[in-house]
């Protein structure tokens, strides 16, 4: 889902802005925010001809608190993704990721996998879903992190499907990711970046995507939508955000370049090679997808009884 935008800003009313360094707060260091964030920031700074400094503060809800209590004058920016904007349906925060916050562009979106390990007699997302119906309880799947994409996707396939499958908690990815490969677990639904090395070595065996649409990360791989569970779509996005009631001016502004950036061959490049897509989209595209996510997520947090660690 690759969406461009083309914007006619006056130059006169954007020129002096930015007129010095913007800082982009992001969490964590080392993740798929940080190499977004560096990424991006590198190619802003030459468009703009300022630094675009790359901030990085702690995982949860941190670095959405300091840019909602930033000044709404475009020079504190926030790239952050699902946590940021679920995190709130979990657990109490200081911020309101619709109230306190003016959405600029998507920039990423990256699908979950289901994955399986290679000696479960099943082919595709349907092969597994009547094993699954036929053995009510009998199955489990990985997770590390309540909340977290995979788990939020795993939960999301279950409630469709009408199945029970269950859940075993792990402290980390990777030791949830090896189990699978040992055959301790049945199945889980992972990032792309994190399997794709396991699915083309044959020690784990692809059975779907999450996305609503084919990914260009797996080509050929169906959807789950497809494969017996119309309308299921589970995706891990970024996006970049500033302080609530920043100048349009200076929002569009930031959305031109951003999209502008992210429209590059080697920026695309780089991000797929990450397990990534870049996209790309206008403020109310964001806004729209953003408060999509609060009510389909929430709902499946509700009903599963998700919250924070």
């Amino acid at each position: 889902m690759v969406m461009t935008l083309t914007l006619a800003a006056s130059p006169a009313s954007t020129q002096e802005y930015p007129a010095k360094a913007i800082r982009m707060v992001t969490p964590g260091t080392g993740g798929s925010s940080d190499f977004s964030a560096r990424l991006i920031s590198q190619g802003l700074s030459l468009n703009f001809g300022h630094q675009v400094i790359v901030d990085n503060r702690p995982t949860g809800p941190i670095p959405g608190e300091i840019v909602s209590k930033a000044a709404p004058d475009g020079y504190t920016l926030l790239l952050a993704g699902g946590s940021f904007v679920i995190g709130p349906l979990m657990q109490k925060t200081p911020y309101d990721p619709v109230r306190d916050f003016a959405p600029i562009s998507l920039t990423t979106t990256q699908p979950n996998v289901l994955v399986v390990h290679p000696s479960m007699p099943v082919k595709s997302a349907r092969d597994l879903i009547a094993l699954a119906r036929a053995k009510p309880g009998a199955l489990n799947y990985s997770m590390a992190g309540a909340g977290s994409s995979g788990h939020l996707a795993a939960e999301l396939f279950k409630t469709m499907a009408g199945i029970d499958v269950v859940r075993i908690d792990y402290k980390g990815a990777g030791a949830a990711l090896s189990d699978l490969v040992a055959g301790q677990v049945h199945l889980t639904f992972a990032t792309a970046g994190s399997v794709a090395s396991l699915i083309k070595a044959g020690r784990l065996k692809a059975l779907a995507v999450t996305s609503a649409q084919p990914s260009t990360l797996f080509p050929g791989m169906p959807t789950i939508a497809a494969s017996g569970l119309p309308g299921y779509e589970t995706v891990s996005n970024l996006g970049i955000f500033a302080p609530a009631k920043t100048p349009e001016l200076i929002i569009n502004r930031l959305n031109q370049e951003i999209v502008r950036v992210l429209a590059r061959a080697d920026i695309k490049e780089k991000f797929l090679n990450a397990g990534t897509e870049a996209v790309g989209s206008s403020p109310e595209q964001f806004a729209a997808t953003i408060k999509s996510e609060i009510i389909r997520l929430g709902n499946v947090i509700r009903g599963a009884g998700i919250a924070a660690n």
